[in-house]
């Protein structure tokens, strides 16, 4: 064996230029804690650093005897050592290994063990290779993280050692090993058959399982009846689960998997289970801006819209009332199956306070509460119970209206007011303030009939007509037309304001809330009713015919 070493020793030495960079046979002479001794047959001993000879474990992989390859990095450095270097010995051992499993089209061992822009890097006994995102798997993969620190196969696709660059492949590997299994996969799968596969990736809308040759998507709405958000809520990449074949299209190898449907599908006769208005309780799964979801029973979960939350809390947003994995009370509104939806509610397992204040109050009934809002068409009390109610612009004042009606009025102000009308159903309470007291309009028309003389005071005059004041809140108009049996162009020629003046009450119109004046009607009624009395004493008055005889008889006696 020695005179075997020698021979190869001595043709090492032969046939090697000694220049730099070239690989020479040495043998080990020492191991210290700093460097192993190597005689290359030199001028002198090289002395390499001891971290060269480590493995990947950090363990020594050479003993003293032993025969290893060296790189020449110089025969005299200078100072009349030779330097030798394990480490590219190693590497140019390495790149001699690619180079063949190029030529020959063969696998080598790899590890991925970094991310790069494109792709990934991969270490083959201490060169490092490029390996494209597209050539990682038959699909595209975005996290590696379950092939990383794993010795894989990969196969060389471009070579260029002058360069330093080495691009693999691990797909064409995997596709190698897929595909007889694949064919043999293919050829028993079936729509509706249940398999086990291991999941390979996960993506927004799913995850990849590996079926063994070939890869099937098990979408994110068949994951579970329940709503998920992402895949990784229900599985992780190497878990081996069971899943169903849902559809299977042999002419493009497209597998659609289920894993929902291994067990029964809840929301078949759901609505039989949970009947209309039946009270339950649930978990808070997810909350939005419209409202929120509970979860009733396992994959089932129906909507509390934020109209449906709270009875007077009608915009506020639904995190202010509710928090993730809540345990709430909600009753059943409505279910869909076919839809699968169901609507929930809240607010429905309180009691409603629109109802309570119609069992306690009544039309009529004087209730009291603070002004908390005042817009164009009226103003809001705040009610027991969080409601509200609304005194339309129409019921402040039965004297003023629009702006003059909410001028003595502001937020904050206690006021006391009569319930008009409560509507649960639409939850409106209308109240009024004007109502605290008799209307002056209704009280001056039932005293006074039409076709009387009334009389009041002119408050506004102008050439049409004048505005007569007939009692506090009580108002008539006097036409120019209705002033004289004469013609009156301009009512200011007659009247002026202070003027008292005393009308026939002819008409009366409550909507507008005036009474129609006319001073020419009682001209005329005054006018008629004197003749009439002078001819009933004109005719009382007058002889009769007895008269007459009896005069004419004493006139004939005498």
């Amino acid at each position: 064996m020695t005179e075997s070493f020698a021979e190869l020793f001595e043709e090492s030495l032969s046939s090697t230029q000694l220049r730099s960079g070239a690989i020479i046979i040495g043998t080990v002479l020492d191991i210290t804690s700093e460097a192993v001794i190597v005689n290359a047959g030199l001028k002198s001993e090289g002395v390499i650093p001891r971290s060269q000879f480590l493995n990947h474990a950090g363990e020594i992989e050479v003993e003293i005897g032993d025969q290893v390859e060296v790189a020449l990095d110089a025969v005299e450095d200078g100072f009349g050592a030779t330097r030798l270097s394990r480490e590219k010995a190693k590497r140019d051992q390495a790149w001699k290994v690619l180079e063949k499993a190029h030529e020959a089209e063969e696998t080598v061992i790899g590890r991925i063990n970094g991310k790069v822009k494109g792709g990934f890097t991969v270490e083959l006994n201490d060169i490092r290779a490029f390996l494209p995102g597209s050539l990682v798997d038959v699909r595209p993969v975005r996290d590696t993280a379950y092939l990383e620190g794993k010795d894989l196969e990969f196969k060389v696709i471009k070579l260029d050692r002058r360069r330093n660059n080495v691009v693999v492949s691990r797909r064409a590997v995997v596709e190698q090993e897929y595909s007889e299994e694949r064919e043999k996969l293919l050829e028993n799968l079936q729509e509706g058959q249940e398999v086990t596969g291991v999941v390979k990736n996960l993506t927004d809308y799913g995850a990849f399982v590996d079926l063994g040759g070939i890869d099937g998507l098990l979408h994110i709405t068949d994951m579970a009846w329940k709503r998920v958000k992402h895949p990784s809520e229900v599985v992780e990449i190497g878990d081996e689960i069971r899943v169903k074949i849902l559809k299977f299209d042999r002419d493009r190898n497209r597998v659609s998997l289920g894993l929902k449907q291994m067990g029964d599908d809840p929301w078949v006769a759901l609505a039989r289970r949970y009947p209309e208005s039946t009270r339950l309780f649930g978990k808070v799964t997810n909350i939005a801006d419209y409202g929120c979801f509970v979860e009733i029973e396992e994959g089932v979960e129906g909507l509390v819209h934020v109209s449906e939350m709270d009875w007077t809390n009608k915009n506020v947003h639904p995190s202010k009332i509710v928090s993730l994995g809540d345990e709430v009370e909600v009753m059943v509104l409505d279910i869909d199956e076919e839809r699968r939806r169901v609507s929930l509610g809240i607010k429905q397992c309180k009691p409603n306070p629109w109802d309570e204040f119609a069992a306690i109050h009544k039309k009529g009934d004087h209730v009291s509460g603070s002004i908390k809002s005042i817009t164009d068409f009226g103003i809001f009390i705040g009610l027991d119970g969080g409601i509200d109610g609304l005194i339309h612009l129409s019921d402040i004042s039965w004297d003023d209206e629009g702006e003059d009606a909410i001028r003595n009025f502001k937020k904050g102000d206690e006021v006391e007011t009569v319930v008009l009308s409560v509507d649960p159903e639409r939850e409106r309470i209308s109240l009024g303030i004007k109502q605290l007291a008799q209307d002056p309009f209704s009280l001056f028309v039932a005293a006074n009939e039409k076709g009387s003389f009334v009389k009041g005071t002119v408050a506004e005059v102008d050439a049409k007509g004048a505005v007569i004041a007939l009692a506090d809140g009580v108002e008539g108009y006097l036409r120019a037309s209705e002033l004289s049996r004469d013609r009156v162009e301009d009512a200011r020629s007659i009247l002026k304001e202070g003027d008292e003046v005393e009308a026939k009450f002819i008409g009366v119109d409550r909507k507008n809330r005036t009474i129609s004046l006319s001073i020419k009607a009682k001209d005329a009624d005054e006018e008629a009713a004197a003749i009439k009395g002078y001819a009933r004493d004109a005719a009382s008055s007058a002889p009769t015919l007895g008269d007459l005889l009896k005069e004419q008889m004493d006139n004939q006696g005498d």
